[in-house]
């Protein structure tokens, strides 16, 4: 093993969520994949005759891999998750302009933890919320 390929988030709504990341961040929609239960993902994840959607979105050189899961349907993040949960905690984004970004994001109603903060010297960065309450961070360094 010698590179991250992907990240994959489960989401409620995969067309919802490819407009978020395609419009918004601006992500490459690569393929939408139509998975019934035959196809075999289930065997894959282990809910034998599962049911998804699964769109990639190209960011650079790392894919993000969207499941929408129509059988079973998966559950939404407990209302009172947080970032020291376990878990994946954030997916990360770069920008050359991070407080542009942000200026921009607000005004189409992206939801953010808090304003930008230099981290460290010439680092800046914010967090903020997915379609489905993921959590994402743009750094700008």
């Amino acid at each position: 093993m010698h590179n991250l390929d992907h990240a994959a988030i489960s989401v409620a709504d995969l067309d919802r969520s490819i407009a978020f990341y395609r419009d918004v961040l601006g992500l490459e929609v690569i393929r939408i994949i139509e998975c019934p239960p035959e196809r075999g993902l289930g065997r894959v994840v282990g809910m034998p005759g599962c049911a998804a959607r699964i769109a990639h979105l190209q960011s650079g050189p790392v894919m993000l891999e969207l499941f929408q899961y129509l059988e079973p349907e998966g559950r939404p993040l407990p209302p009172d998750h947080k970032q020291a949960d376990r878990g994946l905690t954030h997916i990360g984004f770069t920008s050359t302009d991070a407080r542009a970004d942000y200026k921009r994001l607000k005004k189409l109603g992206v939801r953010t933890f808090g304003d930008p903060v230099e981290f460290r010297p010439g680092v800046w960065l914010f967090y903020f919320y997915g379609p489905d309450g993921e959590v994402c961070e743009l750094r700008q360094s």
